[in-house]
Formats: C-alpha cells, structure tokens, sequence
C-alpha cells in the first residue's frame, strides 16, 4: 500500500490541536468578542488626555517583521548634554482598552502570551484589539506609556521618567530592510525619503543601541544564535525553512527594550510594592557547560561566570562558526529556562544570568505577554499615586501561571517547527544528506541537517556519536502529524 501524501494534511488543524493539548485555548469566546467589538476607541483615547503629554509631534517610530501589526513599541532619540543620548521608549497602552477583571482581560490572563506557530498566529488578544486600537500602528494618535533613559558615553544607562502620553508612529520600518542597510548590505528603507529627518533618527538610535550592546557584552551579557526555523510559504504549503539571522535593527530594539525593563524595574523598586521580574538564575548544570568547553579545548571557572561563559561563547564563535548555532541551543538546554519571580520590596533581585543584569522585567510586550499587562498596571498606579491593583497573592499566582504558560508556548511552537520540516522532507525518504550532531545522549541521538535545516533523529546508527560531529545520514522515515523524522548514519 503506498504511504499517504503527508504535503496535503491541514496544518491549521494540527496547530489548534497542539495548542488545546498544552492548554491552551485558540479561539475567543463569544463573550469576549462582543465586550471588543463594543469598544469606541475615540471615546477612551479622548478621556485619557487628562494627565497625558502630548508627543505625537515627536518623530516616533517602529521597526518590527514585516507581516506585524501587533505594533507595542515605538522609539525616539535626541542627543543631550555630556554625549548623552536621550530615548524615549513608548509603549502601547493595552490596560486603557483591557481593563482589570474584563473578560477579554480574563481570556488573555489564561493563555498568558500570543502563540506564533509559523503556521497560524495565535494572540493574546482579539485582533481588534492587537493589531487595530492597541497597537502603535503608523499614522494615527495613541494612548501610551513613555519610558525615558539616558545612554552614557560608555553604554551604561541613568534611568529617567516614565509617564502617560500620546503618540504617534510616523513610520513601521522592517528589521530585514533596516538591518540591511545599517550594515550597508542593501540600500535605505524608502520610508527615508518620505518621512523628513527619518534616516538621521535611525542612525542615532543605531548610535545609541551600539553603546549599549557593548556596555553589555563587557558585563558579560550571552551572544547566543538561534537555531529556531521559519516556514517559507505558498499558500498552505510548506516549500522551505529557513533559519533567520539576526541583524543590527534587531539588536538595536532588543537593546532599547532591555534599557526600558531596566528602568520600570528601578521605578517600581523605588515605590516601594511587590513586582513579578524576569529571571534566569545561575545556571542549572554549570559543570555540563565546563564540560562543553573541555570538548572545544576551553577552560570555564569552577564558580559560575557570565563573563568568563560570554568570552568562551565569543571565541568559539569566531573560530567555528558554522556549529556555533548548535554550542548556543546546547549552552541554553544546560542554562535553564527563564521564569517569572515575585520580587518582595526591599529584596534584592534573583537577576538575569544570560542579560548579566540583575534588574530585569517584562513591560514592553503588552499586546502579546500578560506579564507585560500586569506591569503595565503596577507602573500606571505607582505613576499615578494610587494603590497596588494587585494583592501580593495575585502576584505570585500569576507569575507562575505566566511561567508556566510561557513555557507551553515555547513548547507548541517548537511542536510545529518540527511538524512544518516534516511536511518539508515529505518525498524525500531514502535521500542521503550532510548534518552535524546536535545531541547525544540516553534520550537519544539527534542530527541538524545542513540543507534544509531540519533536525531528525537518529534510530539506527548513533553509536559513538559526539555533538558537534559532522556526519553524513539518510531520510528513512518521517510522521509528520507527530513531528518526528528518522534517520539512518550512512557508512564510509
């Protein structure tokens, strides 16, 4: 009997299922559509001017993917005293429109983030909300939360304000075109021509985020590569995977976003009330990172060390480039992941082992993190004067919740990576091609092909295989409703 033509399976379908089989739920109660669908925006942006700045005069402006429309963030530079860089960080201000105990408020606390499964995109919130009157999108007056802080000479930060305003994005510019072009790699994006004093702006941006990114290196913040794929589409159909590289429009928004979390981090510490922050803590199996090194002829410090790990990772970047990718998802299997903590007043932070920074939260993401709306609300009532809208109770049910509900998605959507390699590798059973040992241990033996970039397992021939080992294998097998590809060592 010949096997089923797995190209034709409905991929939507499967990504629901993976998305209900980790708990979440993928479409929007009815409730919670008609509570959006009666929103008038103008109504609620014109009675939160009281209180607000005005900056829509200001040239803000985005720069995401190009298909995003779930826009949270703008940014705007201006030179100051001392070689001083001022940015303003704007963040979209979803609580206006998502208030506390509202249903479309009780769906969004539940899945806790937007899910992007390649396939279909999953949000936090009903596109109405998400794409349309929450988000910071191009040419019309938003209601925001600003966040100001200086760069120093030497990349360092002074935090400032932060406070209610409205604004106005005056261009969505795209991290490829962007990156692109800071790296003189392809011309500027045409927005630059159309929108007077925008090139100039970028460039200061790029300015400041460089001094921030080295200030943060020399701390011994992580330079770690992801080997994560993204799906190349017709229609439904899965035609390649690519694995995007980061560029210097990407680093440069990381940056900022970093800077700005420092600084509601320090604002809320100061007022003195519970905070849920972001943590990475020592890592979880330093001597397997030593252990690592060892293979590569490297030494790592018997005690921890962000920096002695971020000069390790520089290096066997430069001399190996082509399995840096895998060393990076190897260092952060054996790191540990990310959680989201209560921070008591007057205690001192878990902090960040991979940012090296000890201060550290999640604010600039409301339209996609839940944990974002909830510092939202912190910073607005610390800004306002009012009480703490959450008991110390909520706080710490809810950072675990949003744990475990970031972990989930982490988990969905590598689910679908692997089901979208698996209808990629469809016909191509009994193909012999070149890889490199992403993992080998009692749970198994796993390849990364190097075209396309897809991982298998190895199910027959994984004896005296070492990560890091370039090996030659062929396609036996794959199930692509499970995500699983088999593969076979071929002998010399």
């Amino acid at each position: 009997m010949p096997k089923p033509d797995f190209r034709s399976i409905d991929l939507h379908a499967i990504a629901r299922e993976a998305m209900r089989r980790y708990g979440f739920v993928p479409e929007f109660p009815s409730g919670v559509m008609k509570e959006v669908a009666l929103l008038a925006e103008d109504p609620l942006v014109d009675s939160a001017r009281q209180g607000r700045r005005d900056l829509c005069g200001l040239l803000w402006s985005s720069i995401d993917n190009a298909d995003s429309l779930d826009l949270d963030q703008l940014e705007y530079c201006e030179r100051g005293q001392r070689q001083e860089i001022l940015v303003r960080v704007a963040v979209a201000d979803v609580d206006l429109f998502v208030p506390k105990g509202s249903k479309a408020d009780f769906h969004a606390s539940d899945n806790g983030n937007s899910v992007y499964t390649g396939i279909e995109t999953f949000p936090m919130l009903p596109e109405r909300l998400s794409t349309d009157i929450s988000s910071l999108r191009a040419g019309v007056r938003r209601a925001a939360v600003v966040v100001e802080f200086a760069v120093l000479k030497d990349g360092d930060i002074r935090q400032g304000e932060i406070y209610r305003a409205l604004v106005e994005n005056k261009a969505k510019l795209v991290y490829d075109e962007v990156g692109a072009w800071l790296e003189d790699r392809g011309p500027a994006p045409h927005l630059f021509s159309s929108v007077p004093g925008l090139e100039d702006q970028v460039r200061l941006q790029d300015e400041a985020a460089e001094r921030l990114r080295t200030f943060r290196m020399a701390q011994g913040a992580l330079d770690l590569e992801s080997l994560e794929t993204r799906a190349v589409k017709e229609g439904d159909m899965v035609v390649s995977l690519v694995l995007p590289q980061e560029n210097k429009a990407q680093y440069l928004i990381e940056n900022f976003m970093i800077a700005a979390n420092r600084t509601v981090m320090d604002r809320l510490g100061k007022a003195g009330i519970p905070v849920i922050q972001r943590v990475v803590r020592i890592p979880k199996d330093w001597p397997g990172m030593r252990e690592v090194a060892a293979t590569c002829h490297e030494n790592l410090p018997m005690v921890p060390s962000s920096k002695e790990l971020a000069k390790f990772l520089l290096k066997r970047k430069a001399a190996d480039p082509l399995r840096f990718p895998d060393l990076s998802l190897t260092i952060v299997k054996l790191m540990g992941p990310g959680e989201y903590e209560v921070l008591e007043p007057g205690k001192a932070p878990t902090g960040h082992f991979g940012l090296a920074i000890s201060d550290y939260t999640h604010s600039t993401a409301p339209n996609r993190r839940y944990v974002d709306v909830i510092i939202q609300r912190l910073i607005k009532a610390v800004t306002a004067g009012q009480k703490c809208p959450y008991t110390r109770r909520e706080m710490v049910e809810r950072a675990a919740w949003c744990t475990d509900r970031d972990k989930s998605a982490k988990k969905v959507e590598r689910f679908m990576r692997k089901v979208e390699a698996a209808v990629l590798m469809c016909g191509r059973i009994g193909e012999e091609f070149d890889g490199i040992v992403t993992g080998a241990s009692d749970k198994g033996t796993y390849v990364r092909l190097m075209d396309p970039p897809v991982e298998g397992r190895v199910v027959r021939g994984a004896e005296r295989m070492r990560v890091g080992q370039k090996v030659r294998v062929r396609l036996t097998d794959l199930n692509p409703y499970e995500g699983h590809i088999d593969l076979v060592r071929v002998r010399d």
